[in-house]
């Protein structure tokens, strides 16, 4: 590989990585929150127990995606010069601003476990969560302007290959950013929930102490209603984006669906394999008239193929499949809590909630939600491919020339995969051998907190 390809795989490593805690980092504070506030309300211990460990367990992510977050930006400077020369400085006030909004949630954070049980109203410690999610929240906003500003850039003005007279709010809220933060924070809350419900339903399954049955319980029905709120949340940014990217960049989505030539009642083709000489797609899934449909509320839109683009400002076709993989574990992840949710509307159908077939799904969630986010994340990055700044540069123009890449390529690779495995270790040592119901009766000997 050359120079250009091993920075494009080392970034994309860096982001794969990140994007798991980042995720983590959006979607866990309004997780707790909402146990610690249902606790409060219904004086439920086992919900302020909940709210205890998954805000303790949550710590340990943070300072991973502190890690992988400050590697992003060493990266953009060494791996990314040219990028960084050009455009810097329009992107500095995003990327400032998140690290300002981390630094926000981590003081609340902090603040928030170490004021258990001193406050003699619960709702004062209740109110200390709103700035973590807030903080998180905003640092998801301020990244995501920074991604939006690469796929739609607005803000500037181009002369000698340089941007100037930069208007900063202009290009931190430029045309995407909207469609796109709303889809990263929806997403992020779906994971979450999915990811918890996930771990609630296998202690459900197996776990060894019989007196924590009840906990799992309740945090199984409230990660399920969470998740399945956050999932039609995504699947409308979902419908946003395609609506978006049906005006704004038609290329980007005529390569998600393999559609070729421009017409009216195109069809949704999931999966399938494409003879490139012929242009045809071979044992697909086809959905008559739908891509018009997403792309603008009516079957005969007429959506742009990509033959009408020069080939060379094409993204790669392989983001049909990253499309598809997304779509079908978001699909997944609907049905699967959509069912949960109808077995605790009506009681003929509540002796199947804790159904060991459901609650095996409800455990594939996790990985499904998971996965969906690292799939939506490179079909968005390489959608975006020529280009690392849309329509002003390209990636090949952006890469370092400098030697070395691979050995930094590796070596990152091996602090990655040490990140992960001692993360994932201290996390499961942190609650191994350590029933729920204890920390719910440490609740109960203080009256009603942790």
């Amino acid at each position: 590989m050359d120079s250009v390809e091993i920075s494009r795989f080392l970034t994309g490593m860096t982001l794969a990585v990140h994007i798991i805690f980042a995720t983590i980092g959006v979607g866990m504070p309004l997780m707790f929150a909402i146990a610690e506030f249902l606790g409060i309300k219904n004086k439920d211990p086992k919900y302020i127990a909940l709210a205890q460990r998954w805000s303790k367990g949550y710590t340990i992510t943070v300072a991973v995606g502190v890690v992988t977050g400050t590697i992003i930006g060493l990266q953009l400077s060494l791996i990314w010069p040219t990028f960084m020369k050009m455009g810097g400085h329009v992107i500095a006030l995003p990327l400032f601003m998140e690290t300002f909004a981390f630094f926000f949630e981590a003081i609340f954070l902090s603040i928030y476990l170490y004021t258990w049980n001193r406050f003699k109203n619960q709702w004062i410690h209740f109110l200390i969560s709103i700035p973590v999610i807030v903080g998180g929240s905003f640092s998801a906003f301020f990244i995501t302007s920074v991604n939006s500003f690469m796929n739609t850039p607005a803000g500037f003005e181009m002369k000698h290959g340089k941007m100037v007279n930069v208007q900063p709010f202009e290009a931190m809220f430029n045309a995407s950013f909207l469609v796109r933060a709303f889809h990263v924070v929806a997403t992020a809350g779906m994971t979450m929930a999915f990811l918890l419900a996930a771990i609630a339903a296998f202690k459900l399954l197996k776990n060894k102490f019989s007196k924590d049955a009840e906990y799992h319980k309740k945090a199984l029905k409230m990660t399920m209603i969470v998740g399945f709120i956050n999932t039609l949340l995504a699947m409308l940014a979902g419908d946003m984006s395609a609506k978006f990217l049906h005006k704004v960049q038609p290329e980007k989505l005529a390569a998600y669906e393999w559609h070729f030539d421009t017409q009216s009642k195109a069809d949704l083709v999931f999966f399938g394999v494409l003879n490139d000489k012929t242009q045809e797609v071979h044992g697909a899934i086809k959905i008559p008239g739908m891509l018009s449909f997403l792309a603008d509320n009516n079957v005969n839109t007429k959506v742009k193929g990509l033959n009408e683009f020069p080939k060379n400002d094409l993204p790669p076709l392989i983001v049909h499949y990253f499309f598809d993989l997304m779509v079908s574990m978001g699909i997944f992840c609907f049905i699967v809590s959509g069912i949960f949710i109808l077995t605790l509307i009506f009681k003929k159908l509540r002796k199947f909630t804790l159904n060991k077939g459901l609650l095996y799904a409800v455990l594939l969630t996790g990985p499904a939600s998971l996965l969906a986010i690292e799939f939506g994340w490179f079909l968005t990055e390489m959608g975006r491919q020529p280009w690392i700044v849309r329509g002003y540069m390209r990636v090949s123009q952006a890469a370092t020339q400098a030697g070395g890449i691979t050995l930094v390529t590796i070596m990152f690779g091996l602090l990655y995969l040490v990140l992960l495995v001692t993360s994932a270790y201290v996390l499961l040592r942190m609650f191994k051998n350590k029933p729920a119901q204890d920390d719910v009766d440490k609740v109960i000997e203080k009256g009603g907190q942790a």
